[in-house]
């Protein structure tokens, strides 16, 4: 590439480049060598229950279309009809056994086969080979406790390892109860004008941010933040290949605001235990980041979302709540309404992010503000490798150790020319 990468990451110095924040060039490069062959999450199997089901999001930039086609099988196409290249489904999600191009009306099945085309036997002289011009499907699809991912590249290694120490702590999200998760409340959307990297380190841990932005709803009660808090156990956690997460201590589990969230997460403590292993009893995973744009996050508003590029300086954020499969129907009902409160669009939470992320983007379009660096280096060198929980710990949960190596694989993807060149780690 053009940009010469080692100049724009220093993990070594704590010292990252504001021009990957904004500049166009470096932004294209990201579509080709991190959205174009990383393993991307699409949706979570509950959203697309039944044949049929379909759900539209995004791979990069590009519109891809996710459903079960009549068989139950689940596949990913781009959303992009081969004829003119106009976007095939407009709805967000549905139920479909075809999908019918508006501007020419060639016709799809679920299966993303091309089923018609109008005036094949006359216009095209019944000369056009149907199984030939079908959407384009995702290189691998692959699907890790109901979450259901994809990559555009034949060659990338395996989703199991792509995701390596990773799983354990997805476990601890997503498949902490028998049956796991689901999605519940629908989908919510919003743009932000910033660079998808910054909500990405966010989630991925920063621990330093939340008892000053987010004072008012701290001090106000309206919500509890365990990461601002200095109680003993937890820091931050890469359990490699970019993969981030904020832990707090194993005594935070049940650390919602809400009294009848508190009760539930004690009554099911032995099940979680049961299932995720001596390892919940040191830590409590309490948000991340899943390589290159996909967070979560457990407490009084359980939720994933995406961070979707649309530009150096634009995001569309797509937002979903889940929640135990097995949990009663009142606490479902009272973490859909505290998630709505705290996060989204509206969330007292979210709002204070979403601000700051803005300035911080707006600001990197200076000339002369591009040509120094920021600052990354706190408790630089103040980490090790933990055996136990198969990741790179901090000591506290204050660090700039997970950004640090959230950097560095940006970097090495940005580098590299194949997967070959890739190091997992």
């Amino acid at each position: 590439m053009a940009v010469d990468v080692n100049s724009l990451v220093d993990t070594d110095s704590g010292l990252i480049s504001r021009r990957i924040f904004i500049e166009d060039e470096i932004y294209q490069e990201e579509l080709e060598r991190i959205f174009a062959r990383c393993w991307l999450f699409l949706c979570h199997e509950t959203q697309i229950p039944k044949p049929g089901d379909f759900i539209t999001t995004y791979m990069g930039e590009d519109s891809v279309l996710v459903m079960r086609d009549t068989s139950g099988r689940v596949g990913a196409f781009l959303n992009v009809c081969p004829h003119r290249g106009n976007r095939l489904c407009r709805a967000d999600n549905g139920n479909a056994s075809a999908f019918i191009c508006a501007y020419h009306g060639w016709t799809f099945g679920n299966d993303g086969n091309l089923k018609a085309v109008p005036n094949l036997q006359d216009a095209y002289y019944n000369d056009l080979n149907l199984s030939k011009w079908g959407l384009l499907q995702v290189a691998q699809l692959d699907i890790y406790k109901g979450l259901v991912f994809a990559t555009f590249d034949k060659n990338a290694p395996s989703l199991m390892d792509y995701l390596g120490e990773m799983t354990w702590y997805l476990d601890s999200f997503f498949d902490r109860r028998e049956g796991g998760v689901e999605v519940i409340g629908g989908v919510h959307k919003w743009i932000i004008p910033c660079n998808w990297k910054l909500p990405a380190e966010n989630f991925g841990g920063d621990a330093y941010h939340v008892a000053w932005n987010h004072l008012s709803a701290l001090t106000s009660g309206f919500t509890q933040a365990p990461a601002a808090r200095q109680t003993p156990g937890g820091g931050t956690l890469s359990p490699g290949n970019g993969h981030c997460i904020l832990a707090v201590g194993a005594e935070d589990y049940s650390s919602a605001a809400e009294e009848i969230i508190q009760r539930y997460e004690e009554s099911i403590r032995a099940e979680t235990l049961s299932r995720l292993g001596e390892r919940l009893e040191k830590i409590t995973p309490n948000v991340g980041t899943l390589f290159p744009h996909m967070s979560f996050l457990r407490g009084s508003s359980r939720s994933f979302r995406v961070w979707h590029p649309k530009g150096p300086d634009k995001i569309e954020v797509i937002s979903c709540q889940f929640v135990d499969k097995a949990a009663p129907q009142e606490i479902k009902d009272a973490l859909r309404v505290t998630g709505l409160r705290a996060f989204g669009p509206s969330g007292v939470l979210e709002q204070d992010d979403m601000d700051n992320w803005e300035e911080c983007t707006r600001t990197n379009r200076g000339t002369v503000t591009r040509r120094h660096s920021l600052n990354y280096q706190m408790g630089l060198g103040h980490d090790r490798f933990d055996d136990e929980l198969g990741a790179w710990a901090s000591d506290i949960k204050l660090s700039d150790s997970n950004p640090s190596y959230f950097y560095q694989r940006w970097a090495r993807l940005m580098q590299a020319d194949s997967w070959d060149q890739v190091r997992f780690v």
